[in-house]
């Protein structure tokens, strides 16, 4: 066993020690330890459980002849921190997530891992770190919250942000935000859309690290306690046949995964992770490839923020083996791609739609492309990213003046005050991953955009990214970003911006000679933030259009 480094042997009886000092009995430490990596605290409602969940895993350790031990992992939550400078620690985190776990992990000498994430950036960071130690390895989420209702009507975190934009355009007064936001948020899990807290769940279904239901067992069910408690047996399983994450997290299972986000319609955030997931496992993805997919894989649901049906409506009607098994019968997936448990056509053939009207039929979908694109031009020639399954038909093209704003606050306070007009195009920049530094979600100017009622009337393009949460003509991950000279940072007030989601295309309508000119005349930007962690990323972040992953 790995572990024996730490608990084998008359040069490790100082190490024993320090076992028995936590409790340890000489049949525990004969037995496997298995690690588990768990992303509890009291400030993320996705997170305010997971102690509970890593008990009935750790009880399935148990079950199975193992030894669990659990420690802490951070997390940032992103609808607490959107807004103001807080944002820009959420996106961070992930490498220091994956680094925390690396070095427990390695410190420690675990045999296995079990990774309970729930929120945006701990599910990412901590497949990054199981990529990179390709220790045998499974996953099991929070799962999502319930909706909240109101008059019948499910609610969820979004919809308590767009009522600010309402409430300022005069479309609804304090009263009525107050009882939405009492009733929007029920209790603990991830918030209650395809935002990218479950966009992420439920593509590390299809990536094959976790058992089906993974992604979409509502938090609050006995039915997450009862999965939580087979990936504790299946961690053993894992382990005694050495099933690695590298063996799985392949080009294969990176195919399916973008296969079942463009079917759901997940978050753009995805489009950041599963190329710093890929290259941690020591594959290639890039927007080339996610737009190879989109073009082939039909959207199938349509959940919130796209709509007002909520995550555990996609759980009633079948679940991510449900989607798969639409997908299966197109052969858009590859149904023998290994997984923890066997192969994906494990899950695919156990799914049933119940819920065609949630989930469509390969043969009905919302449309024939996938829930995200990606586009390129002389505005963005690395490219960026569209939820385009969110975005109003007649949005998908259009035409406008740009509204230039260097700061998300900036564009929040336009927005606000009505100097925001059908037809402009909203321009947010130096809020890349270097820029910003942190890469700030822009969810409270769109969301303030769809309060008002300009959503369909109005784009907004950024080098920053959207929250899951996002819905309209919401164009982000422009690269390369301003902070290093993109073409966003040579934009000015009045350029005209033509958008072309169908075509793929963005591009600003100036003669070459002039943005040359703009070029030349360009000035780099003197940092935001001088100290810190913020800094240190800032100089060793890359382009968001590979990923925005740390550089050697």
């Amino acid at each position: 066993m790995r572990s024996d480094v730490v608990k084998h042997g008359i040069a490790r009886a100082p190490h024993r020690s320090l076992f028995r000092a936590l409790g340890f009995i000489d049949e525990e430490l004969a037995r496997p330890l298995i690690g588990l990596a768990v992303a509890q605290s009291e400030i993320v409602p996705g997170h305010v459980h997971l102690n509970t969940l890593a008990q009935a895993a750790a009880a399935g350790v148990r079950l199975a002849g193992g030894v669990p031990v659990q420690f802490p992992v951070i997390g940032v939550c992103d609808g607490i921190a959107m807004g103001h400078e807080g944002m820009r620690y959420s996106l961070v985190t992930r490498e220091l997530i994956a680094d925390s776990i690396e070095c427990m992990v390695m410190a420690h000498g675990f045999d296995a891992l079990i990774c309970i994430p729930n929120c945006d950036k701990i599910v990412p960071g901590m497949l990054m770190a199981a990529a990179r130690l390709n220790l045998p390895t499974v996953f099991v989420s929070g799962g999502p919250m319930l909706a909240g209702y109101k008059d019948g009507k499910p609610l969820t975190f979004t919809t308590v942000y767009e009522a600010v934009g309402a409430v300022a355009a005069g479309r609804m007064d304090e009263t009525e935000l107050t009882a939405l936001e009492e009733a929007a948020c029920p209790g603990c899990g991830s918030c209650a859309g395809m935002f990218t807290a479950n966009s992420m769940n439920c593509v590390t279904e299809a990536l094959g690290m976790a058992l089906p239901g993974n992604g979409t067992i509502p938090a609050v069910m006995a039915e997450r306690l009862r999965l939580a408690k087979k990936t504790g047996v299946l961690a053993l399983e894992v382990l005694k046949k050495d099933i690695r994450p590298r063996s799985i997290l392949t080009e294969l299972a990176l195919t399916n995964a973008l296969a079942l986000d463009m079917a759901l319609g997940c978050s753009t955030n995805t489009a950041l992770h599963l190329p710093a997931i890929a290259h941690e496992a020591g594959c290639a993805l890039d927007l080339d490839r996610l737009n190879q997919v989109s073009a082939r894989t039909p959207n199938l649901c349509k959940l919130a923020p796209a709509s007002a049906t909520p995550i555990e409506a996609l759980h009633a009607a079948g679940g991510i083996p449900a989607v798969l098994g639409e997908l299966a019968k197109g052969k858009l997936i590859h149904l023998d791609a290994p997984t923890v448990y066997g192969v994906l056509g494990d899950s695919a053939a156990q799914g049933q739609n119940r819920n065609p009207e949630v989930i469509r039929p390969l043969e009905n979908p919302y449309s024939s492309t996938g829930g995200l694109a990606a586009l390129k031009g002389n505005l963005a020639p690395e490219g960026c990213v569209v939820k385009q399954s969110a975005v109003a038909p007649a949005m998908l093209r259009h035409e406008g003046p740009a509204r230039v704003f260097d700061a998300e606050e900036a564009a929040f306070d336009a927005i606000m005050s009505g100097r925001i007009k059908a037809g402009d195009v909203i321009v947010i920049r130096y809020e890349g991953p270097r820029g910003g530094p942190g890469m700030k979600e822009m969810l409270a100017p769109t969301a303030a955009l769809a309060g008002i009622g300009l959503d369909d009337k109005v784009a907004l393009i950024t080098d920053g990214r959207f929250s899951g949460a996002t819905k309209g003509a919401a164009i982000g991950h422009i690269s390369p970003e301003a902070a290093v000279g993109g073409p966003i940072a040579l934009l000015e007030e009045g350029d005209i911006i033509a958008l072309d989601i169908v075509g793929r295309s963005i591009d600003v309508k100036v003669p070459v000679e002039t943005l040359a000119a703009r070029k030349a005349a360009f000035t780099p930007r003197p940092p935001k933030v001088r100290t810190g962690y913020l800094a240190r990323y800032a100089r060793q972040v890359g382009s968001a259009a590979f990923g925005a992953i740390l550089q050697d």
